[in-house]
């Protein structure tokens, strides 16, 4: 059987969100709506991106009108790409852990359980 043509990631993308559009399509399967929700988790990504790059330029803080420091506006806009970006993910339902062939936890130690 010939497998399905995955979309192409949608234009605006940066090139790290076309790559990580092309890895999440290639493994799971996705509705309209799914790739929407895809779409809009991976351009909050891309604001993401560029806030953190503001604050690596300007650093976390600015000076207000005052000479005062005060926290810089990338960073509320780093944390609530961060956080749409997370909420996109969870409304996806993305299974990431790795598949069993047998009922239970994976072999091997983890979480609390490792030494």
């Amino acid at each position: 059987m010939k497998k399905s043509a995955q979309p192409d990631p949608p234009p605006g993308l940066s090139p790290e969100a076309a790559d990580w559009w092309r890895k999440i399509v290639s493994t799971w399967k996705f509705d309209d709506a799914g790739l929407l929700i895809l779409e809009n988790g991976l351009s909050a990504f891309d604001r993401m991106r560029q806030a953190q790059a503001v604050i690596a330029k300007e650093g976390v803080t600015i000076l207000d009108r005052f000479e005062q420091p005060k926290q810089h506006p990338a960073t509320q806009v780093e944390r609530d790409a961060k956080a749409t970006l997370l909420r996109s993910l969870k409304a996806l339902n993305l299974d990431i852990e790795p598949l069993n062939d047998r009922p239970g936890r994976p072999s091997g130690k983890r979480g609390f359980d490792a030494d």
